[in-house]
C-alpha cells in the first residue's frame, strides 16, 4: 500500500472540479483568458515552467505566476511540459481543467 495519497484529476472517466482541486492544495492564479493552478506539494522542481516562459513563471516575483503575461495558448503550451502535474490551467468559458493526467504522489 502506498503511504502517500494519490490525487487524480481525470482518470477512467472521473473529473476533479475546481473546488476539489483547491482542496487538494492547488493555488489559483486568475487571468483574463486563463486561470493557472499550482501545487507546491506535487512539484518536482524540473524548472520547465520557468525555462519555458520566464514572463509567465518567475520565481523571484510575487505572484510568481502571471497568466496574462502571454497568450492563453502559450500558458497552456508551457503547462503541458510540466512532468509532475503540479501545474494545471482552465481556459475561461470552459469547465475542463487541463492537463488531465494523474498527478502522482503528493509529497508530505
Amino acid at each position: 500500500m502506498n503511504p502517500l495519497p494519490i490525487t487524480i484529476q481525470k482518470w477512467e472517466g472521473t473529473t476533479m472540479n475546481e473546488s476539489e482541486l483547491l482542496a487538494q492544495g492547488y493555488r489559483k492564479y486568475t487571468g483574463e483568458n486563463v486561470d493557472v493552478y499550482f501545487n507546491l506539494s506535487v512539484c518536482t522542481h524540473s524548472g520547465n515552467c520557468v525555462r519555458g516562459n520566464h514572463a509567465i513563471f518567475d520565481m523571484k516575483r510575487k505572484p510568481w505566476i502571471l497568466p496574462d503575461a502571454d497568450s492563453a495558448e502559450e500558458v497552456a503550451r508551457v503547462i503541458h511540459t510540466c512532468p509532475s502535474g503540479a501545474l494545471k490551467y482552465r481556459l475561461k468559458g470552459q469547465e475542463e481543467i487541463l492537463p488531465t493526467f494523474p498527478l502522482g504522489n503528493v509529497k508530505k
